[in-house]
């Protein structure tokens, strides 16, 4: 099966047994909208349907991974009827992508920020350019993790040190997300010569084996994760109706720190 996929905001490229997909808003630090969210899902569920594909590769253009969620999107979205059909996209993306039968790489530039985070989370290995940065910094507008992000935390940090990284949702070199279990690889000579570096690594392995690993441990562990998930959508939603949430995004528009009550 040919793979022939492409939208305003989500590229495909392949090469052989590589494909490459590649958000693409640039001009907004690949901020993932509704369409790029949609996008990404088309595009994974038809080279998850290839044969001729074992290795993706998760990319953002431009100078950012993604620097998460559209905070103009959030903006436009009123109630329920506009909430929840993009939590249960999010929520699909994750689940194809986590479970995908082909080996996953996140080639991380610039910010992997929120949402943008989750995303290289759910991959099975994350290459960060040595000047990257990265941050579960949902706290920051009065939200939780989503996109699976207590899921994934949990499964690499153990419970109190996810809990931890949540509550501060600092900002990570990419060297400090090595050092605590949450990146792979660093790419010291380049970005795009590591991750062609792994690739070819991995190519002269029996990937159908790797990936049957893969498949195993994903089936074993999708009951938690689609139930985290769910638990994610309904505290979001929770969340967007706090005082905190309403000033946290306040201030991120009037570029100010925010000033919280615990309302």
């Amino acid at each position: 099966m040919t793979v022939n996929f492409e939208t305003e905001k989500v590229i495909v490229k392949v090469d052989g047994r590589v494909a490459t997909v590649e958000m693409n808003r640039p001009e907004a630090l690949n901020a993932l909208d509704k369409e790029m969210l949609t996008g990404l899902v088309q595009a994974l569920k038809e080279i998850n349907d290839s044969d001729d594909i074992d290795i993706v590769v998760l990319t953002g253009n431009g100078k950012a991974f993604s620097s998460g969620g559209d905070i103009k999107s959030m903006l436009s979205m009123k109630d329920e009827s506009d909430f929840f059909p993009i939590m249960e996209c999010i929520n699909e993306l994750i689940v194809t992508l986590y479970s995908m039968p082909k080996l996953t790489i996140s080639a991380v530039r610039g910010a992997a920020a929120g949402l943008g985070f989750s995303l290289a989370l759910a991959t099975d290995h994350i290459i960060a350019d040595a000047d990257s940065k990265l941050a579960m910094n949902f706290i920051g507008i009065g939200l939780i993790p989503d996109g699976g992000s207590h899921f994934f935390l949990e499964k690499r940090m153990g419970e109190m040190k996810a809990k931890q990284l949540i509550w501060e949702g600092k900002v990570l070199t990419a060297g400090e997300a090595l050092n605590l279990g949450l990146i792979q690889e660093i790419a010291e000579t380049g970005l795009e010569e590591a991750v062609n570096s792994r690739i070819q690594g991995w190519l002269q392995l029996p990937v159908q084996a790797m990936i049957k690993t893969k498949k195993i441990l994903a089936e074993k562990n999708r009951p938690q994760l689609l139930k985290m998930l769910e638990l994610e959508k309904y505290g979001q939603f929770k969340m967007r109706q706090t005082e905190d949430h309403r000033e946290g995004i306040k201030a991120f528009v009037e570029k100010r720190k925010p000033n919280f009550t615990g309302k």
